[in-house]
């Protein structure tokens, strides 16, 4: 695993303790007093979750559903505020990192289950996750409830999210290239606001990434192989 991966973990480590119990009033619903241009949820701490309160550490991306695609007339291609670093800046990590109770692969879900009616922006970022998170209704466990259901396809997102950068041309080969799932509804095993790796550069087995990264082997979890 990439230094940078492991000393972001161990920030965390600081966050879970200072955290925990903050997010007991927002299990299950969020009432944000203000809204930033960030991936997107008001329950995701962007910085914070990494334990970085500096400036120039991270370069933070963000929308809802944590998506590194982007329409053009070519076709669907990586976001140019995802790319601009890797290509401009020597970044050498990029981090994908979904979160429980996704409130946009919520939608997708649903609008796939059901179609919901969106304005055309929504419609927009829909339409990125929509067909791709589709692929994996099939595969999903047939008695999971509906927290459950999303959570893992919180995971899938993710893992679709990893490896449309691994497949492109434009993204360094030499970029590692991480999938994370952030935790605050206690789906996974540990503390509220832990980090759980879920992909690497699109090795997606649980057992197989503890063995290649033994130094985040307690950091590495999975809802649902597949």
């Amino acid at each position: 695993m990439h230094r940078t991966v492991v000393e972001l973990l161990r920030g965390n480590e600081t966050h879970t303790r200072a955290y925990d119990s903050h997010f007991d009033d927002v299990q299950e619903s969020q009432h944000p007093d203000v809204v930033t241009v960030c991936c997107s949820d008001s329950r995701v701490l962007q910085d914070l979750m990494w334990g970085n309160d500096e400036p120039g550490n991270i370069f933070t991306c963000g929308n809802i559903g944590n998506r590194v695609v982007q329409t053009t007339e070519a076709g669907e291609v990586v976001s140019g505020d995802v790319l601009y670093p890797l290509a401009y800046l020597d970044t050498e990590v990029a981090l994908v990192v979904g979160h429980t109770g996704c409130g946009a692969v919520t939608a997708a879900y649903d609008d796939l289950t059901d179609g919901i009616d969106a304005p055309p922006g929504v419609r927009h970022c829909l339409d990125l996750l929509t067909p791709h998170l589709d692929s994996g209704l099939d595969s999903l466990p047939s008695d999971l409830d509906r927290p459950a259901t999303i959570n893992r396809l919180v995971e899938y997102n993710v893992d679709w999210q990893v490896a449309f950068l691994r497949e492109s041309d434009e993204v360094p080969d030499s970029v590692d290239i991480v999938g994370c799932v952030y935790d605050f509804q206690d789906a996974y095993p540990g503390q509220r606001g832990e980090i759980h790796v879920v992909n690497v550069d699109g090795e997606r087995a649980a057992e197989t990434l503890r063995k290649q990264h033994p130094e985040i082997e307690g950091r590495i979890d999975r809802l649902w192989e597949y």
